[in-house]
């Protein structure tokens, strides 16, 4: 169910990995049945909305994602009731969801899209596992092909592909799937809030960051799960392989609607920054006397 701003290459590998598995394989384009709804759209406002790649506002550049992703569940559920008809078989077929949980985790999908479905496989597993599981299949079950979807950069093609541009998950996201992974179970297993959180990874992730940089992630990932967190309350069931795994109605009973400005928590967040830094000026300075004294003694001897 491509569009315009689906690459050759995406219905290239669908197209090759259902021929590798022995999968009734269809390539359709939904762009006719969103061109529908931006004409009703444009006749009712008098307003035409443009990708930001072209000009457009944040809004304008989401809710043309959203339609994308919104037409492909409703064009999904027809193929589903009406395909075995087509091929002269009684019955119809079930819809699969492809988010990830750490993509549910972050909120990177669309409500009621194309995550909506009768049952996600892959609903309760990270995106690190998924990774693994693919180099698995390439070799175990002797599917080649599986290689480039390794290769192939995460990324939603919700967004027009230019010269300049081309949309990414994790630079649309804010965060690497890793980080993502690391996020949930601080959450989720060890019960940690924006400060806890901060807190912890200000010792494990210093090596590598900043404490700045440490404390932006840290609120970006609350901002998002906090704003975005309504959506776990429709989302699609599925196995739940990971321990951090967000789905509200069945694994997860804490609430939904959050304050997603944390103010409290990333005022201390700020607050311990603040320290932190301080002190490691305070260590520098320090360090810096020691030496020029130490240059100082050895001068003199």
């Amino acid at each position: 169910m491509g569009t315009e701003n689906s690459s050759k290459e995406t219905r290239e590998r669908a197209k090759t990995l259902a021929a590798a598995i022995g999968s009734h394989h269809l390539d359709s384009s939904v762009d006719t049945i969103i061109s529908g709804f931006l004409t009703v759209f444009t006749a009712l406002t008098s307003k035409t909305p443009k990708f930001k790649v072209f000009g457009g506002t944040t809004e304008e550049n989401l809710a043309l994602q959203n339609v994308q992703a919104r037409s492909r569940m409703v064009f999904g559920y027809l193929l589903a009731q009406l395909v075995p008809w087509t091929r002269g078989k009684k019955g119809s077929l079930l819809v699969l969801g492809s988010a990830n949980v750490d993509e549910s985790l972050r909120g990177y999908l669309t409500k009621y899209d194309c995550s909506s479905a009768d049952l996600n496989p892959i609903g309760g597993i990270s995106k690190k596992d998924l990774r693994g599981f693919i180099a698995f299949g390439q070799s175990h079950f002797r599917i080649p092909c599986l290689k480039s979807f390794l290769d192939a950069p995460p990324t939603a093609e919700l967004e027009p592909i230019t010269e300049t541009h081309v949309q990414l998950d994790e630079v649309d996201m804010g965060m690497t799937y890793d980080e993502l992974s690391v996020f949930g179970r601080l959450r989720k297993v060890e019960h940690c809030g924006p400060f806890g959180m901060f807190s912890k990874l200000a010792n494990t992730w210093r090596a590598t960051l900043s404490i700045d940089e440490i404390a932006a992630k840290v609120k970006r990932f609350f901002y998002f799960y906090s704003l975005n967190r309504h959506k776990m309350t429709v989302i699609t069931p599925s196995y739940h392989a990971e321990s951090y795994g967000p789905d509200d109605n069945r694994f997860d009973l804490r609430p939904f609607l959050y304050n997603v400005s944390w103010g409290w928590q990333f005022r201390k967040i700020d607050e311990e920054t603040k320290k932190r830094k301080e002190r490691e000026g305070a260590a520098d300075s320090a360090a810096d006397g020691g030496e020029k004294e130490r240059e100082g003694k050895k001068r003199k001897l």
